[in-house]
């Protein structure tokens, strides 16, 4: 139970790891890009009720723990969002968590701030889960990278893999290209 919560606060920490794209499509006309922190309003504390608990001393069995790691739970499933961005165009990257797919390929996937969200660690609060709908299908695989131009909602979505916050209808879903290391002098 220490290491799950453990994982649950560097998660956190960890949702803004985007390195500066080099060769990154230009947005879409009238489109605002966007990045993680955007999504969450600037006086949303995620850990407020959790301060000055002492994670390391709750062993995996202690009930104390348990409790405290469905509190956490449910208060990132509940996260508030950032009401200034309902009905914007915007651009995102982030990765793909699949959702739906079929012969054309994904219909429906959740976009997320970190390598392994969803998958290999416990789901980002809601308001740094994106359900995104392809216009159409699109050709990808778990935890590729990509950038996402479309409307942004504020509307929260239950799957199996987690709970968003909000929801965006693509325009474009394209490759996230990273800018390549320079090289020493």
């Amino acid at each position: 139970m220490k290491t799950l919560i453990a994982a649950l606060l560097l998660a956190l920490a960890a949702t803004t790891g985007f390195a500066q794209a080099d060769n990154k499509p230009a947005p879409r006309p009238g489109y605002a890009e966007l990045t993680w922190d955007d999504l969450v309003p600037a006086d949303w504390d995620p850990l407020k009720q959790f301060k000055g608990m002492n994670f390391g001393v709750l062993g995996d069995a202690d009930p104390r723990a348990q409790q405290m790691l469905k509190k956490m739970r449910e208060v990132w499933d509940n996260a508030p969002v950032n009401g200034a961005l309902e009905g914007r165009k915007v651009r995102l990257p982030g990765y793909v968590v699949p959702l739906e797919e079929g012969q054309a390929g994904l219909s429906e996937f959740l976009l997320v701030p970190y390598f392994g969200a969803c998958i290999h660690t416990p789901p980002p609060p809601a308001n740094q889960i994106v359900h995104v709908l392809p216009k159409a299908g699109v050709k990808l695989r778990s935890m590729d990278v990509v950038w996402v131009d479309g409307t942004l909602k504020a509307q929260r979505g239950d799957s199996y893999m987690g709970v968003s916050g909000y929801r965006m209808e693509a325009e474009a879903v394209t490759p996230y290209v990273e800018k390549p290391a320079q090289k020493a002098r």
